[in-house]
């Protein structure tokens, strides 16, 4: 069904990403929604450990937080966002995740239209279910692909051009940031560095030269280093967190010590971010924040930062990328990389500060 016509929705459901990185690269196709019904009603169905990314987002008028578990773990908790958001009486959902469940709570919310792309079997849930693009149909990079879904269902007449995604509320969350470090007794100038990634080691930079990269820039600049991380990765954390205060910075582990809308704040405060390809690179360049990214198995034109202050550093080397979660050979993508051209892509980024 298309719905490019004088008829707007009144009320329209729209399905977050499930992960954070996904999130930030959709921003676009939702604020899209907005743009194309103005006086809709916009809600945001999201998980919990991406609903704060909303918190800010003035293209939506609700956020309808979704605690159910992943998979088939809590039909229960399903059953009861279904119903919750059934009593809402949406006219459309927009499904932006490929997974079967969310088209799945979107039918047994029924709610009339359901958009999302024809993956993972679901199309049979759907009324408008959309053909995947083919490689070189659009754009490459991933918020095209949110975007897509919008044009094929006739939500948009054409691709916008989007030459960068940026998060709103970038100032109030930096003073907010800056006042959190404060209380860390942390210095005016704070590095934030994220070596873990979720997707899996292939995409992990060697924790000591995390340390040293920004050690070395800390010193320079007169800094100090917070350390970004999942709870499980507080350990990884903590090595690169030693390895740092070793060269006399301070430094400090907030692995698994801060919510999603916490981290936003203090990653809004960092004068440098340096990071692997994850959900943070993704938060950090969406701020503003000057970002040096290390990739190796994953495409970075694809799943790039877009700020307009970032710099990807990657070895090119024959078997990049892989989309590899585990390196079978000698991980050569990453161990590649030095510190030496870490520390040189940063400080050409941010020439101003470190000098």
């Amino acid at each position: 069904m298309n719905l490019h016509s004088d008829s707007a929705p009144e009320k329209i459901l729209v399905r977050a990403a499930n992960w954070v990185g996904d999130a930030v690269m959709s921003l676009p196709a939702v604020r899209a929604v907005r743009e194309r019904y103005p006086a809709s009603y916009i809600a945001v169905l999201a998980k919990p450990w991406v609903a704060d990314l909303y918190t800010r987002e003035s293209s939506i008028d609700a956020l309808i937080p979704y605690p159910a578990a992943r998979g088939v773990k809590d039909v229960a908790g399903k059953l009861r966002v279904a119903r919750r958001i059934a009593r809402e009486q949406f006219d459309c959902a927009i499904l932006l995740p490929n997974a079967f469940e969310a088209a799945l709570v979107a039918w047994l919310a029924r709610i009339p239209r359901r958009i999302g792309y024809s993956r993972d079997a679901r199309g049979f849930l759907l009324t408008d279910a959309v053909a995947v693009p083919k490689q070189d149909e659009i754009p490459p990079h991933q918020r095209y692909y949110y975007l897509e879904l919008l044009r094929r269902a006739g939500v948009l007449v054409s691709l916008p051009a989007v030459p960068s995604i940026e998060l709103e509320g970038a100032a109030q969350a930096r003073k907010a940031g800056a006042s959190r470090f404060g209380e860390f007794e942390m210095p005016e100038r704070v590095i934030g560095v994220s070596p873990g990634a979720a997707y899996g080691s292939a995409k992990r930079w060697l924790p000591e030269r995390f340390a040293e990269a920004a050690a070395r820039l800390a010193t320079g600049a007169r800094a100090g280093v917070a350390v970004f991380g999942s709870p499980g990765e507080r350990a990884l954390c903590e090595t690169v967190a030693a390895a740092v205060r070793s060269h006399g910075v301070q430094a400090l582990n907030l692995a698994g010590k801060t919510s999603l809308g916490q981290f936003i704040e203090l990653a809004a405060a960092c004068r440098l971010y340096l990071t692997n390809d994850s959900g943070a690179m993704h938060i950090a360049s969406a701020l503003g924040v000057p970002t040096v990214a290390i990739f190796g198995p994953t495409d970075f034109i694809a799943t790039g930062p877009t700020g307009p202050a970032t710099v990807v550093v990657r070895e090119s080397v024959s078997c990049s990328p892989c989309l590899l979660r585990e390196c079978p050979i000698d991980h050569r993508c990453m161990t590649q990389v030095t510190v030496d051209r870490v520390v040189r892509a940063a400080l050409e980024l941010d020439a101003h500060v470190f000098k």
